[in-house]
């Protein structure tokens, strides 16, 4: 077996599985302002960005071959509401990132988020009322929600809020609006994982969670089967492509997903995994580089065509490189 590793060239010409830059996409936190940028305390090497400065690192994004970034909105606590109803303001923080981002480029595919925990004082991705979430009610919001985006330019829509029967309304949405061409990316099998605090503090919607539990929603860590009924049922609805998220926790759902459906299916490597390696990195744990690399390649390996991660603008150097 050593005789194909004994040469960099045969290593390369034997390798089964690869990571390019085309499959890198990069998740972006605006935020309101100006020319602000502001680092993310728990996610080292990330900052918010305003929209104009969001539109100038998406321009530099694609010029190193980054083929499409993941807006998130960052919205000020006065804007926020109990029903999340900013979600649906055609000038929110969302639609005019986009629309900067479209301005300033292109060629690179911009995805949306269809949630509501950024829009809630709750800090939940859903219409809550007595303690619980309403979901078909949360249902009729994201559907207006993800017009909006789509006249904002957005190319996928990218529910991640895991309510029910969202996926099937929101392409009907789509289609009877004249976005049939916007494509629909379902977060398919989503756990309630304690892999997520970093991007809550991202977002702002932690200090509004105040520790509330988002598992009447989000799946179970428990569960494989679970996950395969979640996407069958999103595919069916009229998902073009399916996440799996966490990332590394969770490559054996990658791989029966993939192997199950035959599906586009992505990966989201979620704040906490990246934070980890970042942090592990600055104290001298593991080598960044190569530790990254290799986790995205696993990923890669296990079945995504696909990866979110915030570290994809330096996978892009170092691959160019």
């Amino acid at each position: 077996m050593r005789r194909t590793r004994q040469a960099p060239w045969l290593r390369d010409m034997v390798r089964e599985h690869a990571l390019t830059t085309a499959d890198l996409i990069w998740p972006i936190f605006v935020h309101e302002g100006e020319g602000v940028e502001t680092p993310v305390a728990s996610l080292p090497g990330v900052s918010r960005l305003t929209v104009d400065l969001a539109a100038k690192a998406a321009a530099e994004a694609r010029a190193l071959g980054i083929r499409a970034v993941a807006v998130f909105p960052v919205v000020p606590a006065e804007k926020k509401s109990a029903d999340g109803a900013e979600a649906v303001n055609e000038a929110n923080l969302a639609c005019r990132a986009v629309r900067a981002i479209k301005a300033a480029t292109t060629d690179l595919g911009v995805i949306c988020d269809v949630a509501l925990d950024p829009y809630t004082t709750h800090g939940h991705d859903g219409i809550l009322k007595d303690g619980v979430i309403l979901n078909d009610a949360t249902v009729d919001v994201l559907v207006e929600q993800a017009i909006v985006q789509a006249k904002a330019g957005c190319d996928v829509i990218a529910p991640s809020d895991m309510m029910d029967g969202r996926i099937g309304r929101i392409r009907d949405g789509l289609d009877a609006a004249g976005f049939a061409h916007v494509s629909v990316l379902a977060y398919a099998a989503k756990y309630a994982s304690a892999f997520y605090g970093p991007f809550r503090d991202a977002v702002g919607s932690a200090s509004s969670l105040k520790g509330g539990d988002k598992s009447t929603y989000q799946m179970d860590p428990a569960n494989t089967d679970e996950a395969l009924r979640e996407v069958a049922l999103d595919v069916a609805e009229g998902a073009d492509m399916v996440m799996v998220k966490p990332g590394l926790p969770y490559l054996d759902i990658v791989r029966r997903v993939k192997d199950t459906f035959g599906m586009p299916t992505f990966v989201y490597q979620v704040s906490g995994e990246y934070a980890l390696l970042k942090v592990g990195a600055k104290n001298g744990l593991v080598d960044e580089r190569r530790a990254m690399l290799e986790t995205l390649l696993a990923m890669k390996r296990a079945g995504a065509d696909a990866v979110l991660t915030y570290a994809a603008v330096d996978v892009a150097k170092w691959l160019g490189g």
